[in-house]
């Protein structure tokens, strides 16, 4: 009996020293944890539960020329509520609720009373902490939200969560906003996108809590580390410019139902663009900013491209402007393709700078095939001389690649020659060929395309950027001197002469390029047409440049003549009229910046004229009576003889009327005539043996 006594005895003892010393092991271990492992298990709790989030600075401005915003970050508010039992009492919580319920139902007017008194209860219920009650809400929305029931009481005691957000906005809604930018799903376009990285700012700090539902919740009403804003950028953009180019522009795509069309003016000296509108047709009908044509769309231009191509053959000697062209009957054949003129029945004989101004493509082609095709890449290198195989490295993303073939190349055969002088089988932007025309303004210095001005942080300008030139001559003084004439010759006689102005001077191009879709030159049987005008103002003293290009118009009118050409002229006039300091710097201009060239007229006169208006005059060819006059530089005028054969028609193209008249009267022809001014073009041949009585018909614009 006694031995079991102590066998139980022995084994109450072993099962309570046991738990004594399992007891002594926790507590022991509890110690440990507290004093030895306790920081790094607060912290891996703090990291778990609390955490240092990212917060935004405030994204700078983009402001126009003048300082008006372009771009700006309005805040926004996110209202939450915390409706825990610990933070609103119950007595604080049935006491407003149906209150608060009332003013929220009137402020923001998007659900009844009862609905919003129905899910404030359900999260009340829930415990929420961190429950939704309305975003995008506006600063004076808040005000008036911090006097509601309930809320008045604060954060904590009342449950109210203000978290402040910031919204781009663009005051001017639609203008150049492909230009300005915006954010879509993290990517930024345009000037945001170029200069994201200062009008982003630095971010700041705050501490927040994970709660329930797996929310975050901050700790605090302040940030921790305060973000820095970011910096505003002062673009070229003129607002007053803006609104005509988009105006006239949406206008002219509206009435003709065209898919899209890009407009920009550029400033001459500096090449800052004052305006830039790219709008395109949506499936409503209606025009808006999707993509920046002007930037980024790089096709075939057409006969604007005709510029660098008639530079090429001035430069390398192969044409003067008084030479002739057969254009025959508008048709000519390369190959096993046919070249056709738009006028039906063609221009007949005309000369190089008429074949300019008219647009002549029977007339360009024979002169480059003629000029090139023993040698094409001495054509390709000409091109590739002026820059035009290169981008312009604007600083927007997304530019269009420029594309010259090459002689070499998989696609290079006998009719690219050909198709390349009238604008096809090459590629630009509308800006790249801007660049160029504006150059052509600019005394052959070609800038580079400027949309920022500076950055300024807090008012303060910390980054000013300055005009870039990218090719400082382009051509030859002779040769732009030449070109500026024919370019101004396009508007007083030739293709655009519908956008003549009496009051002051337009120089241009105009361009319609048959356009390509899936592969081929007609959809559903229709062919699509590119229509373009691009050129510059005041001719005698260029201060703007433009290009205007409307893609695929609905309806038989298609032309560059007809549909940009009549925009350039409604933007230049309203931009003339309001840029007062246009007349004033074209009054300053020398006297003898305006001298028109004499393409033909007796040398005497020639003499007195010039003599009086005290020019220098280099003359060639001084026993010939009948002379062209040019200007060359500064004030010196070179005088050419240009030589009358007995027998042979005279070349009177550039003559007046009257000296025409005596010139072939003398000769033995019979005149006939049509117009007034200058003689434009002669229904015989220059060259051509003489028949007794023979008549000829002259035409005089």
């Amino acid at each position: 009996m006694s031995n079991n006594k102590s066998d139980i005895l022995w084994r109450i003892y072993l099962v309570y020293f046991l738990t004594v010393a399992f007891g002594i092991l926790i507590l022991v271990k509890v110690v440990y944890i507290q004093f030895v492992e306790g920081e790094e298990w607060r912290e891996l709790a703090r990291s778990t539960t609390m955490r240092y989030m990212n917060i935004d600075a405030v994204r700078g401005d983009i402001l126009a020329d003048d300082g008006r915003l372009l771009a700006t970050s309005v805040p926004v508010y996110e209202i939450r509520m915390d409706l825990h039992s610990g933070v609103v009492s119950d007595e604080v919580f049935h006491a407003g609720i149906d209150s608060l319920a009332f003013q929220l139902s009137r402020l923001f007017r998007d659900r009844s009373q009862a609905e919003y008194k129905r899910v404030l209860m359900q999260a009340r219920r829930n415990q929420e902490r961190y429950f939704l009650v309305k975003r995008g809400v506006s600063y004076h929305e808040l005000v008036s939200l911090r006097t509601f029931p309930i809320f008045r009481l604060g954060r904590f005691r009342g449950g109210l969560l203000v978290e402040e957000r910031n919204r781009r906005e663009m005051p001017f809604r639609s203008l150049a906003a492909r230009t300005i930018g915006y954010e879509r799903e993290g990517f930024y376009v345009g000037l945001e996108g170029a200069y994201r990285e200062h009008l982003e700012g630095v971010q700041g700090k705050r501490l927040m809590q994970r709660i329930s539902g797996g929310n975050w919740m901050p700790v605090n009403d302040e940030n921790e580390i305060r973000s820095q804003n970011g910096k505003d950028l002062v673009t070229t953009i003129n607002i007053h410019m803006q609104d005509i180019v988009e105006t006239a522009l949406r206008k002219q795509l509206e009435r003709y139902q065209a898919q899209h069309g890009t407009a920009v003016v550029m400033e001459v000296k500096t090449g800052k663009v004052k305006a830039i509108s790219n709008l395109t047709r949506n499936s409503g009908g209606h025009y808006e900013e999707t993509f920046n044509y002007a930037v980024g769309e790089s096709t075939e231009p057409g006969s604007t491209f005709k510029l660098p191509v008639m530079m090429a053959l001035l430069e390398d000697g192969y044409v003067n402007p008084d030479d002739f062209v057969q254009t025959g009957d508008g048709t000519t054949r390369f190959y096993d393709r046919i070249m056709r003129d738009s006028r039906e029945g063609g221009f007949g004989t005309i000369t190089v700078s008429d074949a300019f101004a008219l647009s002549s493509n029977v007339a360009m082609s024979q002169l480059v095939h003629e000029a090139y095709h023993r040698n094409p890449q001495r054509f390709v290198n000409r091109l590739k001389a002026m820059g035009l195989n290169q981008p312009l490295g604007i600083e927007i993303r997304g530019e269009g690649k420029p594309y010259i073939p090459e002689v070499d190349g998989s696609g290079w055969s006998g009719t690219t020659l050909p198709w390349m002088s009238i604008g096809y089988n090459v590629s630009l932007t509308p800006l790249q060929i801007l660049s160029l025309y504006n150059g052509i303004a600019n005394n052959g210095r070609v800038m580079r395309p400027m949309f920022v001005e500076e950055i300024r942080q807090t008012g303060r300008t910390i980054q000013r950027f300055q005009p870039r030139v990218l090719n400082r001559s382009v051509c030859s003084e002779n040769t732009l001197r030449i070109i500026q004439q024919m370019l101004e010759e396009v508007v007083e006689s030739g293709t655009a002469s519908g956008i003549k102005s009496p009051v002051y001077a337009i120089a241009g191009k105009t361009g319609t390029a048959q356009i390509a879709q899936d592969g081929s030159y007609r959809s559903l049987g229709r062919a699509a047409y590119r229509a373009s005008f691009a050129g510059y103002f005041p001719a005698d003293n260029p201060v703007y440049s433009m290009i205007v290009v409307v893609h695929n118009p609905r309806g038989w009118v298609y032309s560059g003549s007809q549909l940009a050409a009549p925009v350039f002229r409604e933007i230049a006039d309203k931009i003339y009229a309001t840029q007062l300091n246009i007349p004033r710097e074209r009054e300053e201009q020398p006297l003898l910046a305006s001298f028109p060239s004499v393409r033909a007229g007796a040398r005497e006169d020639i003499h007195a004229i010039y003599n009086r208006l005290g020019s220098r005059l280099i003359e060639n060819d001084k026993e010939m009576p009948w002379v062209s006059a040019m200007v060359s530089d500064g004030d010196t005028i070179v005088v050419n003889g240009r030589e009358v054969i007995p027998n042979l028609v005279p070349n009177v193209v550039g003559m007046g009327l009257k000296d025409a008249m005596y010139v072939l009267e003398n000769a033995g022809l019979r005149v006939r005539f049509a117009g007034r001014g200058v003689v434009r073009t002669q229904s015989i041949r220059p060259g051509l043996r003489i028949n007794e009585g023979t008549v000829i018909f002259i035409q005089l614009s």
